[in-house]
């Protein structure tokens, strides 16, 4: 009973005072001086746009990298300068090499024309922070984190009108909201966390993303997944940061509704595919040729290289009573490192070749430059792609639209949005080594006809996945903060 006293007439009262002091000598004056500091930054900002025109910032820290990412940052930046010429476009960046090499490498990937007197680059110093070799634990949070930091450092170098996010570092949304005080535009190909991962840590699946230390102790699972829902509900709230959200098809529209829940905010916008010039291509195969298998990604571990090499190993067990036909099957891997770690993991993939003794049977292709693909896409027969859950699959439009008969995998983008299997087949779906294994054998055992009609059915289906299509849509999503900037 003292102690209820006690507290009603000694220690509320005090907490009360203090509450009250803290708020009269602290927070009314700290928000009066933010408030004008906020509306004085408003204003420097719009008297600079009224003469100099709109500033917009892309924020794309692996610009010079030449995947898929890469060529949506390039054909939107296209589309901005097209319908908005009066604008000046920066790309927020950690790569040193001069703007004519980056310029003139988007050029020859992706057949994609930026003039470089409206784009200049801001350099960032900060890199390591957003790497994963740069921690051992916690990697996603770590990473998502020194995304923050490098954020700071972009905004500290040039506070822009609008800032448009096409990497997926979600983390730096309420900087630029906030504290640049501007839109926040987001393009995401592939959320930083979906329930499926959680799934997987809890069923203790090894995977590049969960070790096998992991998988197998129960107490390890529990932790990670309590460390998965905290960045989850983290990830939700400074996603929702963006005032407009596009995503790259359905599997990755459903998660990030999932996770974000800003369903009236996103929208679905495919990436720019090269379709229009790749299906004037014609096959130069001819029948004395090798019958080339093409894979076209990056060479990153989720890609699931691994894979195709196994598929391959349990399509010559299949075909241990033909060896004539095994030896002119021939697979392609073509792809880009970023760093040094890619470099690895593509000697990694040669060992794993000669160790399963497919080296006379697998062709590495790094780096190669757009009209060597051209040359690739004519001469192959098939493509392969083994991402499980793959976010789109650009390469695999890609290939569809060159004539190629597509194998991918039955899970994401390639399930929801690519490949048809019904009126018309337009390609074919698989999971394990020894199913792929199988599609090839299908492939190669296609009459001329039904190649024909497979061929021509894909490349109908592909027109919505054009350049011309994602300019479209990107201006028809974004114009309406771009005209009340």
């Amino acid at each position: 009973m003292f102690l209820i006293l006690f507290t009603l007439l000694f220690v509320l009262p005090v907490m009360i005072m203090g509450f009250l002091f803290i708020s009269a000598f602290v927070i009314i004056p700290f928000a009066f001086i933010f408030a004008s500091w906020y509306m004085r930054v408003k204003e420097r900002k719009k008297e600079r746009r009224e003469k100099e025109g709109l500033n917009v910032a892309f924020f794309h820290p692996y610009c010079n990298a030449g995947g898929g990412g890469e060529r949506v940052l390039w054909v939107a930046i296209k589309a901005v300068l097209t319908r908005f010429p009066s604008s000046t476009i920066y790309v927020y960046t950690v790569e040193t090499a001069d703007s004519k090499t980056i310029l003139d490498k988007a050029q020859n990937q992706f057949n994609v024309v930026v003039e470089p007197e409206k784009l200049h680059f801001v350099r960032l110093s900060t890199q390591k922070l957003i790497e994963a070799k740069t921690y051992s634990y916690f990697t996603l949070l770590m990473q998502s984190l020194g995304s923050m930091v490098l954020g700071m450092e972009a905004l500290l170098k040039l506070n822009p009108d609008i800032f448009i996010d096409t990497t997926g570092f979600a983390f730096t949304y309420p900087i630029f909201r906030y504290l640049a005080q501007c839109p926040v535009i987001c393009y995401v190909h592939y959320p930083t966390i979906t329930a499926a991962m959680m799934r997987r840590v809890k069923h203790r699946i090894v995977a590049y993303n969960n070790s096998s230390i992991i998988a197998r102790n129960p107490l390890f699972t529990w932790l990670k997944l309590i460390y998965y829902k905290i960045f989850g509900w983290l990830y939700g709230v400074v996603g929702r940061c963006a005032d407009v959200v596009m995503v790259n098809g359905t599997w990755t529209e459903e998660h990030i509704n999932d996770v974000w829940g800003v369903p009236y905010a996103t929208h679905k916008v495919y990436p720019p595919c090269d379709v229009t010039e790749l299906k004037k291509l014609r096959s130069l195969v001819k029948e004395s040729d090798p019958i080339r298998i093409l894979s076209v990604a990056q060479f990153r571990p989720e890609k699931d290289h691994p894979l195709m090499l196994q598929a391959m190993y349990e399509l010559r067990n299949l075909l241990v009573k033909n060896e004539m036909l095994w030896n002119k099957i021939k697979l392609v891997l073509v792809g880009s490192c970023r760093n040094r770690e890619d470099e690895e993991l593509v000697q990694n993939l040669k060992d794993l070749a000669r160790h399963l003794s497919l080296e006379e049977s697998v062709q590495f292709v790094v780096n190669a430059p757009y009209a060597r693909l051209l040359q690739l896409y004519q001469t192959s027969t098939a493509a392969i792609h083994a991402m499980w859950n793959e976010h789109f699959g650009i390469g695999i439009v890609e290939c569809m639209a060159a004539g190629l008969v597509t194998i991918a995998h039955r899970s994401g983008g390639p399930l929801l949005d690519i490949i048809q299997s019904s009126p018309v087949r337009t390609g074919f779906l698989a999971a394990e080594p020894e199913e792929y294994a199988r599609a090839i054998l299908e492939v190669v055992a296609l009459s001329t006809e039904d190649r024909r009609k497979m061929i021509e059915a894909a490349r109908d289906s592909v027109d919505r996945f054009s350049s011309v299509e994602f300019e479209k849509s990107f201006i028809r999503v974004t114009e309406p903060l771009f005209v009340m900037t």
